[in-house]
């Protein structure tokens, strides 16, 4: 790949946001540095410059990146399937969820400091992607679920996509967590991420 190319600089992002994945799967986002990003990577630390200014700007690509993976199992919900009832609808919601534990995680975070410190392209690009969830869940629900009016599915955005940003801190639960839970009597039924999406879908749909 020439020097600069579009596919040389594509390879080049790319690498940088699995480098932060790979951190971020067994470090805090505030103990990842731009310095072990760019010791995961190829290439000198000041070469990340050329690509994301900030740290937020490489987690926020990696967040849109799980959003576009999310965007790909919704759609072929909407393509592989003629009908679905509201209970297989939930089904189908709930497990794409599931498998999308890094976005999940990713919603849990400081989105704000995480957007005030990216520049408003890479901003824009997110939120693409972003909108693109919204959509394909809208579309999923005009299909699936007709007797929905325009505005009973925006009601279902604005209180399933908030919802989401909860999930991971009720279903990634620690051993020091578990206990202190315990330690403090609270009496607390945990639940997988397919039953927890399941059970408010349910009840939403």
């Amino acid at each position: 790949m020439p020097k600069g190319s579009p596919e040389r600089t594509a390879a080049r992002k790319e690498e940088i946001i699995n480098a932060c994945e790979k951190l971020y799967q067994t470090m805090s986002f505030k103990d990842i540095t731009l310095k072990e990003i760019g010791n995961e990577t190829s290439f000198s630390r000041p070469t990340i410059y050329n690509y994301y200014r900030t740290k937020e700007e490489i987690f926020l690509a990696l967040f849109e990146r799980e959003y576009v993976h999310w965007n790909e199992e919704l759609q072929s919900i909407l393509r592989d399937n003629e009908t679905l009832t509201k209970e297989q609808t939930a089904k189908k919601l709930a497990s794409s969820l599931a498998n999308r534990e890094q976005l999940l995680k990713l919603l849990a975070m400081n989105n704000y400091d995480m957007e005030a410190n990216s520049r408003p392209e890479l901003l824009r690009s997110f939120k693409v992607a972003y909108g693109g969830s919204i959509e394909n869940v809208s579309g999923i629900l005009k299909k699936f679920c007709p007797g929905k009016s325009d505005e009973e599915i925006r009601d279902f955005i604005y209180v399933f996509f908030p919802f989401m940003f909860g999930i991971y801190p009720y279903t990634a639960v620690t051993d020091k967590q578990r206990k202190a839970m315990k330690d403090a009597e609270v009496d607390f039924v945990y639940r997988s991420v397919f039953e927890l999406v399941n059970n408010c879908l349910l009840k939403l749909l």
